[in-house]
């Protein structure tokens, strides 16, 4: 018997919506990672990028357990000194609703090349409008 190896050929790319509306953050984004990578697929192959396409939305409406609003942080550098910028999640969360999601998705892809060909097919919503009605296949993420 021997092993199947997928071709850039036998790959299909289709889109997944999901909505993040009272769901927790990590099990969105670790769901939104899986989709990405393709490890739902039975053609799954660490070297290619056999994934799926993700559209988030509602992603402002997401839920944090404990007291993360106030003490998880993000964490910049300009590079410059006394360029260092920290915020917690409620800051961030006010200026830039998709960025927690945007993060949290990214850190679960891999940290090369792969991951940011992977990466360039998410979208995410804060609300639950899209531009993209043509993807209609939506998937549930489990809560509790």
């Amino acid at each position: 018997m021997k092993t199947y190896s997928a071709k850039p050929k036998d790959i299909k790319l289709s889109w997944h919506v999901i909505d993040a509306d009272g769901k927790i953050l990590g099990k969105v984004a670790a769901e939104a990672a899986k989709l990405l990578q393709g490890k739902h697929k039975p053609i799954y192959s660490r070297n290619l990028d056999t994934g799926d396409g993700v559209i988030v939305v509602n992603a402002a409406k997401f839920l944090v357990t404990g007291k993360k609003l106030t003490d998880k942080m993000y964490y910049r550098h300009s590079g410059y000194p006394g360029g260092f910028r920290e915020a917690n999640l409620e800051e961030v969360m006010s200026k830039k609703p998709t960025f927690a999601m945007e993060r949290a998705i990214k850190g679960m892809l891999p940290h090369n090349r792969l991951g940011a060909a992977m990466y360039k097919k998410l979208r995410v919503y804060a609300g639950s409008e899209h531009p993209h009605k043509g993807q209609l296949v939506s998937l549930p993420v489990q809560e509790g």
